[in-house]
């Protein structure tokens, strides 16, 4: 079997394959049956096609009910973005966009999944770590004690409140079920609470991370998924090489950081007057 991205570049280089990937784009979590209807070939045309880029984690399956699911994962080709594009192309100028999905009316369910060469104990201590965290969560320093039930925060180095949450199932080093509240504008926060799962399998000497965010308000802004590809590859460079990818948010998300950095300071403390 083909593997890394060499299994990456051979998926997409065939043309069906292609559409494949931006059916789901259009459309993420269809069935085989939905996705036979919209290409001119046999099921097992399609069932070929689709085990090519399942082998190059390009698409991932989830079993709902009966029926299986088929989602794109995108940190593959961010990973191929951040080793053969970006060193080409300004950073953000190939930015992934949002990928959507229609599980029920109101909400959206993404799904991302990457391979790392490290133990579930040093993946688990990366994620729930502050210090850690924020070698590879653009500098967001995330601080809770990671029990059932407890807080956590996610803020700017300089204290500004960026997200909250609760958690609500803790099971080191497999799995962590936290809610998530964006509150870094005004814009953001009005998205309202999401879900976010993180799964640990270890498979031999790496680890399968999967992480599920979902939950999310059909049509939410991209900034409060977006992100993950980005994250999840500097997390998994900083496990196997020691150094974190130096990503940062777009301008614009940056200003927004910044303004709830503001908005979080303590008021001045009026001068004595004698």
């Amino acid at each position: 079997m083909i593997s890394g991205m060499d299994a990456v570049f051979r998926a997409l280089a065939d043309p069906t394959r292609r559409r494949l990937l931006d059916e789901l784009f259009r459309q993420d979590g269809q069935t085989l049956t939905a996705l036979e209807q919209r290409l001119p070939m046999t099921r097992f045309g399609v069932m070929k096609h689709l085990k090519v880029l399942a082998e190059a984690n390009l698409v991932v399956t989830k079993r709902r009910g009966r029926e299986k699911l088929h989602f794109l994962n995108p940190v593959p080709i961010r990973l191929v973005h951040d080793r053969w594009v970006s060193k080409y192309a300004e950073p953000w100028a190939a930015r992934l966009s949002g990928l959507k999905k229609r599980l029920e009316e109101t909400t959206m369910e993404k799904i991302f999944e990457i391979y790392i060469r490290t133990t579930p104990e040093r993946l688990w201590h990366a994620i729930t770590t502050s210090e850690m965290r924020s070698k590879y969560s653009f500098g967001a320093v995330v601080s809770s004690d990671f029990t059932p039930g407890s807080r956590f925060e996610m803020r700017t180095p300089e204290g500004g409140l960026l997200g909250e949450g609760e958690n609500l199932e803790v099971d080191p080093p497999r799995r962590l079920v936290q809610t998530m509240v964006p509150l870094w504008s005004a814009e953001i926060k009005r998205e309202g609470q999401s879900r976010i799962t993180w799964e640990i399998e270890p498979m031999g000497e790496v680890c399968r991370l999967t992480v599920t965010h979902d939950q999310i308000r059909e049509g939410a802004s991209s900034e409060v998924y977006g992100g993950w590809p980005m994250l999840l590859s500097s997390l998994k460079s900083l496990l196997e090489t020691g150094q974190s990818m130096d990503f940062r948010p777009p301008a614009e998300v940056m200003e927004r950081w910044q303004s709830s950095t503001l908005e979080s300071a303590p008021a001045p403390t009026p001068a004595h007057q004698g």
